[in-house]
């Protein structure tokens, strides 16, 4: 995949482990092997994004397939988006430790006729770092979703995966006609774990339908459903550290659940396929 200067907006070259636009604006991969493409006057922080505590937890989670028929159907929609074209070009923004970007790379390299190139994003340089670990093909990137260093209209596929919807700036990289599949909580997801952290368990009003509807009109929705069962302590820490309801913790709600061996949850997800108009 293309990527272009965050500083100019020039295509950048690739020579070895460096990348260089025609300004001389020069960026070196990281040992790891991911590029670093975060200006320093645009982090909102020191260190942005996920620390190294929630990405452990994250992967510790996700490593157990607790979340697995959630991903298989995320990635069975975004084959079925890509039908017919040969060579996609996939970004999955927000993309975390790399769990749903790998997993959709292999499914595509196994059930697919395409040769997709894949990119993943977070702003988070220590879940791009672990993510390098989950597959050395795709092109693993700590940069801003509000600045994407892709060319426009590049893209055939975009992921949101549980990430803040930011519409202009998701749907300047892609193409007409191209798709945005968007994930988002449903009401009932996780409502185990929130009863157990909050007094009141608040009704959310996200509507991503509405929020995208400039860019992006809905082809397609549908709800995931199931129920899983915790079954010790470190699993529940795990589930917990991962999310940000662990930042929210009353210090009763903390001592009941670390005492919990097992816990039966639901996970209740909206997925949703956009059209960029």
């Amino acid at each position: 995949m293309l990527l272009i200067c965050p500083v100019c907006k020039a295509a950048l070259i690739q020579q070895e482990r460096n990348l260089r636009c025609e300004n001389n604006h020069s960026f070196d991969a990281a040992k790891q092997g991911y590029w670093n493409l975060l200006l320093a006057h645009k982090k909102r922080s020191k260190d942005p994004g996920d620390n190294p505590e929630m990405v452990q937890a994250r992967r510790q989670f996700l490593e157990q397939s607790f979340y697995q028929p959630l991903s298989d159907r995320i990635n069975q929609l975004a084959s079925k988006a890509l039908n017919n074209i040969t060579e996609p070009n996939i970004l999955d923004m927000g993309c975390g430790e790399g769990y749903y970007t790998a997993r959709l790379a292999e499914f595509i390299d196994s059930n697919c006729q395409s040769h997709a190139s894949i990119t993943g994003l977070d702003i988070s340089k220590h879940a791009v770092k672990a993510a390098t670990q989950r597959n050395k093909t795709i092109t693993w990137l700590v940069a801003s979703g509000a600045d994407i260093p892709l060319p426009e209209q590049s893209l055939d596929l975009q992921l949101i995966l549980f990430s803040r919807l930011m519409p202009e700036a998701f749907a300047k990289p892609m193409k007409p006609g191209s798709t945005l599949l968007v994930a988002w909580p449903g009401e009932q997801h996780l409502i185990e774990l929130r009863q157990l952290i909050y007094k009141e368990v608040n009704t959310s009003h996200f509507d991503p339908i509405k929020t995208l509807d400039e860019y992006f009109e809905l082809s397609h929705r549908e709800p995931v459903s199931y129920k899983f069962t915790l079954e010790s302590s470190e699993q529940i820490e795990s589930l917990l550290g991962m999310t940000p309801h662990s930042q929210r913790l009353r210090p009763e709600a903390k001592s009941s659940i670390s005492q919990l061996e097992k816990l039966e949850l639901t996970v209740d997800v909206n997925l949703g396929l956009f059209t960029r108009r």
